[in-house]
């Protein structure tokens, strides 16, 4: 068996598209899509820069929302026209291959490759009954493009394939075996079951192969190794991992092999199976654990709808989803753009006991994935919020919290006096504005401060009391001891973090005060792991001085509610987001619904701090 398949190189450029469309047969329909790209070039002018059957190119849309590139396998080659094209099979999956899968006629894309190995190109040696001997290909699912392609460069009728998928079929139209053998789970297209009901060692034996190649999911990638081996079949496996170069740079692709770690993008992702450990790919004998955490056992799903409703300082919530405070006004604001009766609370914007203007000067500027703002806490004051927007805001439907700010310890106490006598159902003490020069933030960063904020304010009011802390608090988490010693109900976390803006042009700051709070997408993996390590300083007191945690930061999906709640929170604060898309907050609490039935979680509590060791 020769394992030497020629050298090519790997480029950056951009393709234009020809054609991206749904592929028939594949099931459900729109789930797989074929790419077809023209490079800008013509086979002369680089030579070895066109694929090799099992190699992949890094593909990502030029007008993009994601920062990486997708590892997507070559499907087949066309050379006939002026300049090659490239086509791709795409199964869709995240945010990256929608924007693959989203692409027209004439768009850009960006192409770095082609990377990797390919399939050895195998020997045809006689039998002992003269007859010549075949290889046998096996394709699971997305995993038939590579090794469609790699048979495509094989004589007719050399080998014979074996196509599995849970549903339909697809990717077969180029291939011309002597014997094509499809399975599907459920029946709709060849022999019905999984893989092994059609590929067995016996049928191996029969089929006077002299290799085995497959690509496709990992157990199947396993079962194909598993039988080959026993009929002492040579074996290529294509296998996949997460990267971000694609040209063995990063390392973030490596998989454990009897020979050490190996590289996917380089050293693969053909690689020999004899030198494979599938228990021990991702170098971990078992994916019982993860960082010491076990898997969450498989639930059934549940048959009724869950309950999302969460109990914060004696508050019900019918949801744990809040408009965050300084995003959504009072909320009647945005009562013409969606339902706003569906969330589960409304945070006001910050209140002050006097009227503020804010600040001068710009007040937004956005930033990868995120937006910076100085807004100074501008605000009617609280006198005209109980007389004019309390009211309406009591009568939208979710749970009202009053966000209470100060530039002094008297105007904390003077405006939770005032609150206190209100029908609102809760008070949200903001120890934590970076936007304002006095007050704000000063009082979340010591323990001293923030334990004396807190009690003032406690000794005024019997409201339900959440404390609104700062992430850039070097003692952040003794800070939140201090303000439960103090008589705090709930800690919310994280409000904005600082950062600096420059006009490059201009040669100044952004923003007049320097300084301004940095929030969306951004921030959210470290907001994740403060929220994660304040539950874990929350879990050392005694049970009955234990109180909720209410989430923010860059929450903006279903997806992301759920990893907070994972970590610890009891409910989540969405402010960012509703700028980017107004109806975000719906979209997580219907996503979030759909989540826990499908995973058998009959109420938050379920898989509320599962990571928590």
């Amino acid at each position: 068996m020769s394992s030497e398949c020629g050298k090519t190189y790997p480029l950056y450029t951009q393709g234009l598209v020809v054609r991206c469309s749904a592929v028939e047969g594949a099931s459900p329909k729109g789930s797989v899509w074929q790419l077809v790209v023209e490079l800008p070039w013509n086979d002369d002018a680089h030579p070895k820069s066109l694929p090799l059957a099992g190699q992949f190119y890094m593909l990502q849309a030029a007008r993009t929302n994601t920062l990486l590139g997708r590892p997507i396998s070559v499907f087949h080659v066309n050379r006939g026209g002026q300049r090659p094209q490239i086509e791709f099979l795409i199964l869709i999956k995240g945010q990256g291959t929608v924007e693959l899968c989203s692409l027209m006629q004439g768009d850009k894309v960006n192409l770095l490759g082609p990377c990797g190995n390919c399939f050895p190109g195998p020997l045809t040696p006689s039998t002992s009954s003269g007859t010549a001997a075949k290889v046998c290909i096996v394709g699971g699912g997305i995993g038939v493009a590579p090794v469609a392609g790699f048979a495509e460069t094989l004589p007719d009728g050399s080998y014979d394939f074996y196509a599995s998928f849970k549903s339909g079929s697809y990717g077969l139209e180029n291939i011309k075996p002597a014997a094509l053998t499809i399975t599907t789970d459920d029946g709709s297209v060849g022999v019905h079951g999984m893989l092994p009901a059609a590929l067995t060692e016996q049928a191996l034996r029969d089929g006077n192969y002299n290799a085995v190649y497959a690509c496709g999911p990992t157990p199947m990638l396993a079962y194909v190794k598993k039988v080959a081996e026993a009929c002492d079949l040579p074996c290529y496996l294509s296998l996949e991992s997460h990267m971000a170069c694609g040209v063995g740079v990063c390392l973030g692709c490596t998989i454990q092999t009897s020979e050490g770690k190996k590289r996917c993008c380089t050293e693969g992702p053909v690689f020999y199976s004899r030198i494979l450990d599938f228990e021990n790919l991702d170098g971990t004998k078992t994916r019982e654990s993860v960082a010491g955490i076990k898997v969450q056992p498989r639930r059934e799903p549940l048959k009724d709808e869950p309950d999302l409703s969460v109990n914060i300082a004696g508050v019900t919530f019918k949801n744990p989803v809040i408009a965050s405070s300084g995003t959504f006004g009072f909320g009647t604001e945005y009562e013409s753009v969606f339902d706003v009766s569906r969330l589960g609370g409304i945070s006001s914007k910050g209140l002050t006991l006097e009227p503020r203007q804010g600040n001068d000067g710009i007040r937004v500027h956005e930033t990868p994935s995120g937006l910076m703002n100085s807004i100074g806490l501008q605000n009617p004051g609280i006198p005209h919020f109980i007389e004019h927007e309390l009211p309406a805001m009591l009568k939208l439907g979710p749970v009202a919290i009053a966000n209470l700010s100060g530039s002094s310890l008297e105007t904390y106490t003077k405006g939770a006096e005032l609150l206190d006598k209100t029908d609102v159902p809760m008070i949200e003490l903001n120890i934590s504005c970076p936007n304002v020069s006095a007050g704000g933030a000063a009082f979340g960063m010591s323990c001293a401060a923030a334990g004396e904020v807190v009690r003032a304010v406690r000794a005024v009011t019997k409201k339900p009391l959440v404390v609104k802390l700062t992430p850039q608090s070097l003692e952040l988490n003794s800070v939140a001891l201090e303000c439960i010693k103090a008589g705090a109900d709930a800690i919310s976390l994280c409000n904005s973090f600082q950062g600096i803006a420059i006009d490059i042009e201009r040669g100044v700051p952004v923003f007049d005060k320097l300084k301004a709070g940095l929030g969306g997408p951004a921030v959210r993996p470290i907001a994740v792991r403060l929220i994660y390590e304040l539950v874990q300083a929350i879990n050392t007191l005694p049970a009955e001085q234990r109180v909720p945690v209410i989430a923010i930061g860059g929450i903006a999906t279903w997806q992301d509610a759920v990893e907070f709640i994972m970590a610890g929170a009891d409910a989540v604060q969405v402010g960012t987001a509703t700028f980017a898309n107004p109806p975000a907050m719906v979209e997580i609490i219907d996503g979030l619904a759909a989540f826990m039935k499908r995973k058998g979680y009959a109420k938050l509590a379920d898989f509320k701090g599962i990571i928590q060791k």
